[in-house]
């Protein structure tokens, strides 16, 4: 816990180095302020030791109101430094805040494709949030609270001194007796808050996981399910809560008491000086007024110090992700790829999900420039995994992937994934326009370049249909266009992209007839002279490929044209073809 705190204000303090000079200039507006807010009560006390001491009523008025301007002046001088202080503060703290968000947004996305399937988006979201506002928090307890307290403090202690030194170290005693049972207890109370900020977390997944499937959750009648699952994460994250606040409750009653055993004292033995005129009547104003003063301080100090620790509790979930390590990280001396021909080839490749079986098995192939591959069988045979490793969203158990002689382990991912365009079964949009989400496939291209790759992929039609053309924002996901729509944009994006190495996963899966047809017509040309890798499972769109892959437990068991394998009678291309075509019965 310790170790986690101090990686997160090391993480905050980071962030601070491109502030120094604004930081400088706050310091010194918390310290004018401070000192003027402290200094009009020394001088009502001279107001009160000049209104009860004994000569003319003139002479007494002239000084009162000579006394009168310099608490003025001070509580101007306190006006000055707060509003430099708050001012400055309005450009320091969204500046962190933003930076902080900028790198949390950079490494989640630095993180692996399976880091994404191992975690909600909507945790993800919360955890970012919580950061940047856990900073909030941490900055305004120490700038706001803490060190005026402490600045508050030292001016109290010195003055009570100065009164009477038996006052001052009493006060003194009193003050680090009760500031140390408060981080005591602050840390002690510290166990409950981080579970509760994880459950805080978990009711957050939850309550996104089904906002993500209310189809599912409508098609399977599965709200009363649902709303028990959901009170079960919430009753667990009361429960916590609720101990949470008990503890923050049981520590504000005993300092309470603290303080009034401490008011007591003071003024009970203030009394005696007084009673042998060691101090002035007025004195007494000023020790109340300190006395005041430092109560309300030192109360919110125990509350200030948990929601202290509560905060980097709060950024503490985000801060193991930024120190976790990157799965998939580029080698120190990685080169960007260069792509001439476009040839795949696989030597010796195993690959495991975890400490499960290998779900690739010593696989070895070799695809030429521009030849056309299907890779087909049962499920779990491997066929998207072989894909997800050409990518590289995994690496590889052992063995090497080779793209024109260079391993893709040893070049960069980006320019790897330059070269390499994808057109899944089911295609995700982001909520942005459709001239932007073709636009994804190649950032720098024209306007006139997107509704050319549109019209390739017979997508123009239905774009001008909608009001707002290619301005039409999708909806999240891409929900507002339908299957076969967004299949039709992802393949524009594709052509777009116009890289080396296509990848067609049930490309056309989710089209009707007649689009199919023309979307058929746009992959041929989208094709031609370019490596292509087809997950298919119907088999009547792969006939004409150059090669068919039947993988089956994570091994290729048959190979050859489409005519070569459904004339073995034996194969298990036949069988499935012949089901395919016959049906089942």
């Amino acid at each position: 816990m310790k170790q986690n705190t101090k990686k997160t204000f090391k993480f905050f303090f980071k962030h601070l180095k491109n502030y120094k000079i604004i930081i400088f200039f706050m310091m010194m507006g918390l310290l004018i302020g401070v000192a003027g807010g402290m200094s009009w009560s020394i001088l009502f006390r001279n107001f009160f030791d000049i209104l009860i001491g004994e000569g003319s009523r003139e002479l007494i008025a002239k000084s009162l109101i000579n006394t009168l301007l310099l608490v003025m002046l001070a509580e101007g001088i306190e006006w000055i430094g707060w509003r430099m202080a708050q001012y400055l503060n309005h450009y320091f703290q969204p500046g962190i805040m933003a930076s902080i968000m900028d790198e949390c947004f950079e490494c989640l996305h630095r993180h692996s494709y399976r880091f994404f399937t191992d975690n909600f988006a909507g945790a993800l979201v919360k955890k970012v949030n919580r950061i940047a506002r856990g900073f909030e928090k941490v900055a305004d307890k120490i700038y706001w609270d803490m060190m005026p307290m402490f600045l508050k403090l030292m001016v109290i202690l010195v003055v009570l001194l100065y009164i009477n030194p038996v006052l001052g170290l009493i006060m003194g005693v009193w003050t680090v007796i009760f500031v140390g049972v408060n981080y005591w207890f602050s840390i002690y109370k510290l166990k409950y808050d981080i579970p509760r900020s994880k459950q805080d977390s978990k009711v957050t997944a939850a309550l996104a996981d089904t906002i993500t499937n209310n189809t599912n959750v409508k098609l399977f009648a599965a709200l009363d399910y649902e709303v028990k699952r959901f009170k079960k994460a919430t009753h667990d994250w009361y429960k916590i809560t609720k101990k949470t606040w008990d503890v923050g409750s049981h520590i504000e009653a005993g300092q309470a008491a603290f303080m009034i055993l401490l008011e007591f004292v003071i003024l009970y033995y203030a009394i005696h000086l007084w009673e042998k005129s060691l101090i002035k009547t007025a004195d007494f104003f000023l020790i109340q007024a300190y006395l005041f003063e430092m109560f309300h301080q030192l109360w919110n100090f125990g509350r200030n110090l948990r929601e202290l620790y509560e905060a980097l509790a709060d950024s503490e979930e985000m801060i193991e992700i930024i120190h976790s390590p990157y799965e998939i990280v580029d080698q120190t001396d990685a080169k960007d790829l260069k792509v001439k021909n476009g040839t795949v080839e696989f030597k010796k490749v195993k690959f495991a999900y975890g400490e499960e079986e290998s779900v690739i098995k010593n696989l070895s192939f070799k695809v030429k420039p521009g030849e056309k591959i299907a890779l087909i069988g049962p499920s779990g045979g491997g066929k998207s995994t072989i894909v997800k490793l050409i990518l590289r969203l995994f690496d590889t158990t052992s063995g090497n992937i080779f793209i024109d002689d260079q391993d893709v382990a040893r070049v960069t991912q980006d320019s790897l994934r330059k070269h390499i365009a994808l057109v899944p079964q089911d295609p995700i949009m982001f909520h942005r326009s459709i001239m932007e989400n073709i636009r994804y496939g190649r950032k720098g291209a024209t306007n006139e370049e997107v509704i050319a790759a549109a019209k390739m992929a017979h997508c123009h039609d239905f774009i001008m249909s909608f009001p707002n053309k290619y301005k039409t924002f999708v909806g999240e996901r891409g929900v507002k266009l339908s299957g076969g729509q967004r299949q039709r944009v992802a393949i524009a994006r594709a052509i777009l992209s116009n890289a080396s190495i296509l990848v067609l996963d049930e490309a056309t899966s989710s089209l009707d007839s007649e689009s199919e047809k023309l979307i058929q017509d746009a992959l041929l040309k989208l094709v031609k002279n370019k490596t292509t890798f087809i997950i298919a499972h119907r088999l009547s769109t792969i006939m004409t490929v150059d090669r068919i892959f039947v993988l089956d437990g994570g091994k290729i068991i048959e190979e050859g044209a489409h005519s070569d394998l459904v004339g073995k009678k034996s194969s298990l291309y036949k069988k499935l073809w012949d089901l395919q075509v016959g049906g089942y019965l």
